[in-house]
C-alpha cells in the first residue's frame, strides 16, 4: 500500500469536527450535521427540539430537518455548541 493511500485512510478515520452537546464533546466525521443527529447524539426526546449557541452566546432554534455546516476554526477548538430546546 502506498504511503498516499495510508494517509487517506487514516484521514478517513479521524474525526474533522467535534460537536459540544450540553457539555459533552462529540468527535464528528463530516462537515454538516443535522438537528435529528444533534439530538441523537444529545439523547433526548425529539419534542424537546435543539438550539445552536455560537461564539458569541447567540441562541438560535434549529428548525427538524435543518442541514448546518461546520466550519473549520468556529470556535476554538472547531467546536459548536449546541443544547436541547
Amino acid at each position: 500500500m502506498s504511503t498516499e493511500t495510508q494517509i487517506q485512510e487514516h484521514h478517513a478515520h479521524v474525526p474533522h469536527f467535534f460537536v459540544d452537546i450540553e457539555g459533552t464533546v462529540h468527535p464528528w466525521p463530516k462537515d454538516s450535521i443535522t438537528t435529528e443527529e444533534i439530538i441523537s447524539l444529545g439523547g433526548w426526546p425529539p419534542s424537546e427540539g435543539a438550539i445552536e449557541i455560537d461564539k458569541d452566546n447567540r441562541e438560535r432554534t434549529l428548525k427538524p430537518g435543518e442541514v448546518i455546516h461546520l466550519k473549520p476554526g468556529h470556535g476554538f477548538a472547531k467546536r459548536v455548541l449546541f443544547k436541547r430546546g
